[in-house]
């Protein structure tokens, strides 16, 4: 029984989390965090009967409070990095699907983790179907030099790009750095309106009312061209399907695996 705690519990993803989680068999919920409901059942705070596990305010608490071995998170990007951190150094595996960290803090995290002997699983999204545009995409830039990415998102979401988007430009810059036909350099006008450019690739965030969270990776050859699309709705179950397919096999990983992709495919 893979014993689970869940960073951010009351959240919109961290909601469908721990509903799957108790819900499973082969898992057993052992933690919750969320700092407005502390001391609250978890199951109580998500509507249901109680569940016997109370909600911790802090990672650090939940996890001195008795043995775990996976943290799930979904918090916030400003507190994610020391979640895991903490994690790790307690002995801790983690899957990780909050975004805005970065390849240098994946790096950091990837030290700590070897060195520890732990697993960490990050995606920037935990859907089958997002999972499926990254492995499809990758195979596209073996094959493909000029490619850019566009994000949309609802008009308030804090980080741009989104985690998807930018793991999927860190990765495929890895593949390789596309043509940009013009260098960056020598656009005149606003620099800006060629997107962000994250691992040499090109990003558009688009933030407006009615995107859950879709990304379309853009691929052209002559004149022929590819358009690669995860487009999410509003049910967060996609994410938890995904996100416990991690935890069950995260136990099988030392150090940092980027991208659900890579856990069910290779790479």
């Amino acid at each position: 029984m893979t014993r689970i705690i869940v960073a951010g519990a009351t959240g919109w993803t961290g909601r469908a989390v721990v509903d799957a989680v108790l819900a499973a068999e082969d898992l057993t919920l052992v933690g919750a965090v969320a700092r407005s409901a502390a001391g609250r059942d978890v199951g109580e705070v998500l509507g249901r009967a109680p569940v016997g596990v109370p909600v911790a305010a802090t990672v650090v608490e939940a996890l001195a409070a008795g043995p775990a071995d996976v943290l799930v998170d979904y918090t916030k990007p400003g507190a994610v990095k020391g979640h895991v951190l903490a994690a790790v150094a307690a002995g801790v595996a983690a899957v990780v699907g909050t975004s805005g960290l970065t390849a240098e803090d994946y790096a950091e995290i990837d030290a700590a983790a070897r060195a520890q002997g732990v697993g960490v699983v990050a995606s920037g999204n935990f859907a089958l179907t997002a999972a499926l545009l990254s492995h499809f995409s990758l195979i596209a830039a073996q094959h493909i030099a000029n490619f850019e990415i566009i994000d949309y998102a609802k008009a308030a979401k804090p980080d741009a790009p989104s985690g998807t988007a930018r793991e999927l430009a860190e990765r495929l810059g890895d593949v390789r750095r596309p043509d940009l036909g013009l260098p960056l350099d020598q656009v005149t006008g606003s620099r800006e309106a060629r997107g962000g450019t994250i691992n040499g690739v090109q990003v558009h965030s688009v933030r407006l009312p009615s995107f859950a969270a879709t990304v379309d990776a853009l691929f052209t050859v002559g004149n022929s061209r590819l358009k690669i699309t995860h487009d999410a709705g509003a049910d967060a179950t996609i994410y938890a399907d995904g996100t416990l397919v991690a935890a069950r096999r995260v136990k099988d990983v030392t150090g940092v695996v980027r991208g659900l992709d890579t856990l069910l495919f290779g790479g």
